[in-house]
């Protein structure tokens, strides 16, 4: 089921990144400007930042099945609109629709895992997962490149249509469900607060690399969306006392899932962030096609897929420290040197930074998820009987142990 999952989390999140080497191409195609073009990957990752919020009360009410064919339907639809898109703004519809899909993937596995996968399993397990959440980003620039070399755009989205259709129809035939949906409401309240603020702080800061005078603006809808998450956090505080937040807040309070947290979103930034800018400084800057920009960061990728079940292996034996310390010292140096690229910089200093950072991902990335995961404190299920203060119950194996 795990693997399931995680196959089509792979293909859904490859999508987040495969358009970046594409850009040129989009430039000239639909005859729109470079920072236009970039809306393409920006658009995608603001949807998901709106939706996400909502992610854990659909997964309540949908069983297994249902959030995995919803998700992967939507995200059908979304590849298909974007392959036939005769104009900009009905591809940017497109990865729109594609993102919502995506949003939902995530959660989905990473609930899913905590539920069937014991606690003594959790790190190799995690570290196959990394395969998805991880790798599949990185290898999109690659992938396109490869894909580009043979022909438009629109490729990038024909070749992913049936791989994914192949992927939703096996996961259907396979997936079991796992608890028993339950009925509960939903603040609206919250749901709008949570995208405007996590949306427009996102959107805010897509700004700030404009160079049409859009910084100012940027500045002050960062501000607003920084405010509308002030409110957004006050309003879930609240409902944790009389009602049923959107979010349960109280988790960050738990150090070790917040420091993990915060670890997991540094190396995100420096994953995301690399991913999008060495394609534009390769091919806009130092000339390189497609396909040289993809084999370029393509080492870095692959590194970083493969060791991924290993460094969970090493998790379950020797734990997060001997990991995690190296990998953020890693991460450091290999930032450190890409702020010295320039026009004369060698292609093999490139290649061996994005693959030090690949590299210190890989041994950061797993051991940070399976260590906050699994701090959380023991929650009630009620995959037998709803709780009341105690299970009628046997108690079910997962996280920890869930009561």
């Amino acid at each position: 089921m795990v693997r399931l999952l995680v196959l089509a989390t792979f293909v859904v999140i490859l999508n987040e990144t495969i358009l970046i080497n594409a850009i040129p191409r989009l430039m000239e195609s639909l005859r729109i400007t470079e920072q236009s073009a970039q809306w393409v990957s920006t658009a995608f990752m603001l949807t998901m930042a709106a939706v996400i919020p909502i992610t854990g009360w659909f997964l309540q009410r949908v069983t297994t099945r249902q959030a995995y064919a919803i998700a992967m339907g939507v995200f059908l639809a979304g590849t298909a609109l974007s392959a036939v898109a005769p104009s900009f703004e009905v591809l940017l519809l497109g990865r729109i629709v594609q993102a919502v899909g995506t949003a939902v993937m995530m959660p989905l596995l990473m609930t899913t895992l905590m539920i069937v996968v014991p606690e003594h399993d959790r790190g190799r397990v995690m570290g196959n997962v990394t395969l998805a959440i991880s790798v599949a980003p990185a290898l999109g620039p690659a992938v396109s490149g490869l894909i580009l070399q043979i022909g438009s755009w629109r490729m990038l989205f024909v070749v992913v249509l049936p791989i994914t259709a192949l992927v939703t129809l096996l996961g259907l035939r396979k997936l079991d469900n796992i608890g028993e949906p339950q009925v509960s409401s939903i603040d609206w309240l919250s749901v709008s607060v949570a995208a405007l603020g996590f949306g427009g702080l996102v959107y805010g800061l897509s700004l700030f690399g404009e160079t049409d005078g859009r910084v100012g603006l940027g500045i002050g809808i960062v501000i607003t969306g920084i405010a509308a998450i002030a409110v957004f956090v006050i309003r879930q505080l609240k409902l944790q006392r009389t009602g049923v937040p959107l979010m349960d807040l109280r988790t960050l309070g738990h150090r070790t899932y917040g420091l993990s947290l915060a670890l997991i979103s540094i190396g995100f930034l420096a994953m995301l962030g690399s991913m999008i800018l060495l394609p534009l400084y390769l091919q806009n800057i130092r000339g390189l096609s497609p396909l040289e920009t993809g084999l370029l960061v393509m080492p870095g990728g692959l590194a970083m897929g493969l060791l991924g079940p290993t460094v969970g292996k090493v998790f379950d034996r020797v734990g997060s420290r001997p990991l995690v310390l190296p990998g953020s010292i890693g991460m450091v140096l290999a930032l450190g040197g890409f702020t010295q690229v320039s026009m004369t910089m060698p292609y093999w200093q490139v290649l061996g930074l994005h693959a030090l950072l690949m590299v210190s991902l890989a041994a950061t990335f797993t051991p940070v998820f399976t260590l906050g995961m699994g701090a959380l404190p023991l929650t009630c299920t009620r995959t037998a009987a709803r709780c009341s203060g105690r299970c009628s119950r046997s108690p079910q194996r997962s996280g920890p142990r869930l009561w």
